[in-house]
């Protein structure tokens, strides 16, 4: 029995009709890239790989396209724009960079090689007149607020890309939809703009290295989209590529970065650092036991070998801590994980998004770092000793049951596998904490887009306060094990997932840099 008789029918395994009731079908056919199928988890599902080899075939995947315009020089702007430009040299297609006329980010993309003189940088809306396809990736505010522009500015014909649904999700928030005559795709890859360029860089000494994406075809009005979205993504650098909807995209993408990847993160990691405190810790061994062993060991452990290793490799006592604290905490994460999905489902979240945008007019948001704990984090980093890095058992038992939370509760909602395991276990452990754990959580709290930083302040909090409430007050009163809770993570068929994800993982680490 669970601790609370009210989660009695809430196993996972209980739930799987949900996920036979709203699973997508994803089949798509490419003209020029080879379509591999793989069995994952339950279902089918349809991959393309990717690599350098394959850039002698992206003239004929982005026929009828002579100019790719990219709108925007935040996160993943510069790194499209550049990874697009260098896997395309040798062609006729050129990238140009669009950017406001006053934009303060001008320079940048004029030390990265993007010049009026030499033709590659122009004022956005004169670039999306121009472009066969459009890649919108300015801040998602931003394209709230200037949505009708960019329509009436894009060719009929041209192909609008996106790397969020978030434009998706705001125009049915407002019932409104894209022109009728464009091609709308996604490519989206799973992991910030300095990941997806880091990696690409890699890729020139081992082929293959990148970042995993998505992709979607929302409209599609010359039969070319999939393979343009296909041709894009392989240009990035994709290992590999698999196919989504672009509503599912923005709700699994909003809802993670405001679960495990960020928000969810930030809030296990404040609370067991006073939890650790409060049992005898000093500050630095609670840095440590609860941040530095999640986004290092931890992290690196499910990176290379899955999640069951990060238990399998504890002793006895530890894994039976592992399971008190998995047991404990499953159930409130979730709670909150559950209402954060509803209120990203119904637009609310996107709303507040928008909000907030005025309001920071007035109030910018201010930083996390600053304080305490953040402040002890500077010096333990400073002091690393990598292999003196525990994997805390109580810290492991939490974060996982988190993530493990969040893994249920998209299986539930219908996403697919490829879905489920980058947003909530990939994208983490291979492109987000390897910065967090360079840097610190704080300064990717901090430095992160505007959606993902709101999602974080807002709902970090709630796990901070549920775990403090619920979970380390059922450790602290000696909490029984959840056998069938944790019998349900053992035989969990993301294991299987992951696996079959790991066998097209890139060969090497990202190489963080300053």
């Amino acid at each position: 029995m669970t601790n609370d008789k009210k989660y009695n029918d809430q196993h996972p395994k209980n739930n799987h009709y949900l996920r036979q009731e709203n699973m997508m079908n994803l089949n798509f056919e490419t003209k020029i890239f080879t379509k591999e199928t793989i069995r994952i988890g339950d279902t089918d599902e349809y991959v393309v790989r990717g690599g350098r080899h394959l850039f002698p075939l992206l003239p004929k995947a982005f026929e009828g396209i002579k100019q790719i315009g990219v709108l925007g020089w935040s996160s993943q702007g510069p790194a499209q724009a550049q990874n697009l430009r260098d896997s395309l040299v040798g062609t006729d297609i050129k990238v140009k960079v669009g950017l406001r006329a006053n934009s303060a980010s001008i320079p940048q993309a004029e030390q990265a090689g993007f010049t009026r003189a030499n033709g590659t940088l122009g004022e956005m809306y004169e670039v999306i007149a121009e472009s066969d396809l459009v890649l919108l990736l300015i801040a998602d505010a931003a394209q709230a607020q200037t949505y009708k522009e960019i329509f009436r500015a894009i060719r009929p014909g041209a192909t609008l890309g996106l790397s969020h649904g978030f434009l998706l999700g705001y125009l049915q928030s407002i019932g409104e939809t894209f022109p009728a005559d464009i091609n709308v795709i996604a490519v989206c890859p799973k992991g910030m703009g300095p990941s997806v360029r880091r990696l690409y860089e890699q890729g020139k000494e081992v082929n293959g290295a990148g970042i995993n994406a998505s992709f979607a075809i929302h409209q599609d009005v010359n039969g070319k989209a999939t393979d343009y979205a296909l041709g894009w993504s392989i240009a990035l650098g994709s290992p590999y590529t698999f196919m989504t909807t672009l509503e599912s995209e923005y709700k699994s993408d909003i809802f993670g970065e405001r679960g495990i990847l960020l928000g969810a993160v930030h809030g296990i990691v404040e609370s067991l650092y006073r939890w650790f405190i409060a049992h005898g810790m000093s500050h630095e061994e609670a840095f440590l036991n609860a941040v530095e062993s999640t986004t290092g060991p931890i992290s690196h452990m499910i990176s290379k070998q899955g999640i069951l290793a990060v238990y399998e490799a504890l002793d006895e006592a530890g894994q039976e801590q592992f399971r008190r604290a998995y047991s404990a905490a499953y159930h409130p994460a979730m709670e909150i994980l559950m209402e954060i999905y509803e209120e990203v489902a119904s637009g609310n979240e996107i709303r507040s998004v928008i909000a907030a945008n005025e309001r920071h007019k007035r109030y910018p948001m201010g930083k996390i770092d600053g304080t305490e704990m953040w402040q002890v984090g500077v010096g333990v980093r400073a002091a690393r000793q990598p292999d003196k890095t525990p994997i805390n058992p109580v810290t492991a038992g939490v974060y996982i049951a988190t993530m493990m939370a969040q893994v249920d509760l998209l299986k539930e909602k219908g996403h697919p596998y490829s879905e489920i395991a980058n947003e909530s276990i990939i994208e983490a452990v291979d492109s987000l904490n390897p910065y967090m754990h360079y840097k610190g959580v704080a300064y990717m709290v901090d430095n992160c887009s505007t959606t993902a930083r709101l999602g974080t302040r807002k709902w970090g909090p709630r796990f901070d306060y549920i775990l403090t409430q619920q979970a380390f007050t059922a450790l602290d009163q000696g909490n029984q094990v959840d056998e069938e809770l944790f019998d349900d993570f053992i035989n969990n068929d993301i294991h299987q997932v992951l696996a079959v994800c790991a066998e097209m993982r890139p060969s090497v680490d990202i190489a963080v840099v300053g």
